[in-house]
């Protein structure tokens, strides 16, 4: 098999984004003779013609359509090493770059990480919040370590991502003092017409209240729809509706957001998931925020 030519796949990359070989060949300082040459390298390696005329300029062709998403990619994690190398340094600090799902709720996910940050060893943790396919592609350039979302990861895709389990979150339903007084007594059948905050229906959670919802033949009012579980229990804060969230966190939420539990959705739980890109695990911080998970054991606690 021939080895790929990645100044081959450069020049593609670069005329590929100009719109035209000219304007490549001004950028990268070169003559239009010398990108020209080298496309045709590259087009009579793969077999494929990867751009058509059009007038006076260049398209990409299907087969330039696909070989433009790896090359994004490619060189995507090459920055990425670029920088990861010029921003390492001689010290003994451990990072961790984890990514956190909109939908984890935040104080879930430090319960976890709090693991990490305790390790003997000096760790630096870096966090990003965002959706989960966002996460996940992160994750596959190998710009983060290892993300923390409630569903595992794709089967069967080209991605090459593994999940470990950390725990089952049995849920309920937290409000103020004011919606707490009014739905507490009769839970769950007083929630009828009850202001209710969820989920969008990106999380699996939200499908699991439905189905509650549906069985307990309870229909509440559906007030607000969130991505960010953050975001959802601070409205929940304000009083604008009963929200969901996992009754290991009952004390924290009631010392932050000042709401308290009104009831345990049964048979309702949120499953949170550590992936990563290794299936044996290298990095000590993962391994050990993996090996603190069970496949549907008892859910770690802190402080409740």
């Amino acid at each position: 098999m021939t080895l790929l030519n990645f100044k081959h796949l450069h020049y593609f990359w670069v005329v590929a984004h100009e719109g035209s070989i000219t304007r490549a060949a001004e950028r990268l300082g070169v003559a239009v003779q010398t990108i020209s040459g080298q496309l045709s390298l590259l087009e009579r390696q793969l077999g494929k013609a990867l751009f058509n005329s059009q007038g006076r300029g260049l398209v990409l062709s299907e087969a330039g359509r696909a070989a433009l998403g790896y090359a994004d990619r490619i060189f995507e994690l090459g920055d990425a090493l670029v920088d990861a190398v010029h921003n390492s340094s001689n010290d003994n600090t451990l990072r961790l770059r984890a990514g956190i799902s909109d939908g984890i709720p935040k104080l879930l996910a430090y319960g976890l990480l709090s693991k990490v940050t305790a390790m003997s060893d000096d760790v630096r943790l870096i966090c990003n919040e965002g959706e989960f396919e966002n996460l996940l592609a992160d994750l596959a350039l190998h710009r983060l370590d290892v993300v923390l979302t409630d569903r595992p990861a794709p089967v069967g895709g080209s991605l090459k991502v593994f999940s470990t389990p950390l725990g089952e979150f049995a849920t309920g339903l937290f409000a103020c003092a004011e919606l707490a007084a009014r739905h507490h007594a009769d839970f769950p059948h007083g929630l009828g017409g009850a202001p209710l905050l969820v989920p969008t229906r990106h999380y699996a959670l939200r499908n699991h209240i439905e189905r509650w919802l549906e069985r307990m033949s309870i229909r509440p009012n559906i007030v607000g729809e969130f991505e960010d579980s953050a975001l959802m229990a601070t409205f929940g804060r304000g009083g604008l509706g009963l929200f969901p969230a996992p009754l290991a966190l009952a004390e924290q939420i009631f010392s932050q957001l000042d709401a308290v539990p009104i009831g345990a959705m049964d048979g309702v739980s949120e499953q949170i998931y550590a992936l990563s890109n290794e299936r044996r695990i290298r990095h000590p911080a993962v391994e050990l925020l993996c090996a603190s998970g069970g496949a549907g054991e008892t859910p770690p606690t802190w402080g409740v």
